[in-house]
């Protein structure tokens, strides 16, 4: 199912996406990411896992953001955009006002020539070419890469902004993560 999605990954389109994200922050602008459906809770996981990791970024609701939402985006923020068919037209409305508000569209989808794909500042490809069940329509293998590809920015966002284990904590100081960095910092194992 996934064997295919490293092909189609552009590294030059990830930097140019890590790019984006630092000039925007270099002039105090900030990071939203929304999706439709599945890829909307991806985009809520994605806006934390930034976030936890020197990235500050913020989940914007596809389908609230026509509804007065996209008034948490000023001109000059970056939304990272998901959708598996690139297609779906609530998500077509919400970048459509963005792109109106003059924010950066970061697209991640698997649809190569598809309206997000066309209509985003950077283009990350995050398609396969089976969901992995005998419907093959359910997300299950799109969500994978949409996640897999968006990691990946992350990690360059992190080893660009040099995390380090004490900067990690103080934003991920619960659970086993945030136990086992405390202990390594005061030295019990």
């Amino acid at each position: 199912m996934l064997n295919d999605l490293s092909l189609g990954i552009d590294p030059n389109e990830l930097v140019k996406a890590k790019q984006l994200i630092l000039e925007a922050e270099k002039h105090g602008k900030r990071v939203h990411v929304t999706g439709i459906g599945k890829p909307g809770h991806v985009a809520g996981y994605i806006a934390s896992l930034l976030s936890s990791t020197g990235t500050p970024a913020y989940f914007l609701d596809g389908t609230e953001a026509v509804h007065g939402s996209s008034g948490q985006v000023c001109q000059g923020d970056v939304v990272i955009a998901i959708s598996n068919s690139g297609e779906t037209q609530e998500l077509q409305a919400t970048v459509e006002t963005l792109r109106r508000n003059h924010a950066k569209i970061i697209s991640v989808t698997g649809g190569k020539v598809s309206w997000l794909a066309k209509n985003g500042d950077v283009f990350l490809y995050a398609g396969v070419h089976e969901e992995g069940d005998s419907l093959n329509k359910p997300p299950r293998a799109s969500i994978l890469a949409e996640v897999l590809v968006l990691q990946a920015l992350s990690i360059l966002l992190q080893e660009e902004k040099s995390l380090t284990p004490d900067q990690y904590v103080k934003w991920h100081p619960g659970g086993s993560l945030g136990k086992s960095i405390l202990e390594q910092k005061h030295g019990k194992s």
